[in-house]
């Protein structure tokens, strides 16, 4: 794999550049929808990992090759990667808990450098483990949503 940063440090490396970016457009206080965001981001990851863990494989981003199979059912029908699903939409509701719209510009950043640093690097090694049966899968289920 080319990178050795948790998805998680990332998410968070994000929510410290949203923290300093300046207020440029403010969202009106909207705790509602922190609130729906974060648990809407909160059941997607904690599905991801039951189901992950219901298969005995790995969830760690760091050692995918470790991975005994794929798993293909409940939210991975819909979403070959729910779990940095789960944390962009965490970063969404963090943006919106600032009150700075400016801080969705941060979004897009992250969905970058995980597809770049993390899904490629994930989806070559799980294309040479698991074949055809990944390939089948990837064309089947969209990487987001």
């Amino acid at each position: 794999m080319k990178t050795k940063i948790p998805p998680p440090v990332i998410c968070l490396i994000c929510m410290t550049i949203m923290y300093c970016l300046p207020s440029i457009l403010a969202f009106p206080k909207a705790t509602w929808l922190v609130v729906m965001l974060v648990g809407l981001s909160g059941i997607i990851g904690i599905a991801s990992v039951i189901l992950f863990r219901l298969a005995k494989t790995t969830i760690s981003p760091l050692h995918p090759n470790q991975t005994s199979h794929i798993v293909q059912t409940g939210i991975y029908r819909f979403s070959r990667n729910p779990m940095y699903l789960s944390i962009a939409i965490f970063l969404v509701a963090f943006a919106i808990y600032l009150e700075n719209a400016t801080a969705l510009l941060v979004i897009p950043l992250f969905i970058w450098s995980i597809n770049y640093l993390q899904i490629h690097p994930e989806e070559q090694m799980l294309e040479q483990k698991f074949g055809e049966e990944y390939l089948a899968y990837k064309k089947a289920v969209r990487r987001w949503v």
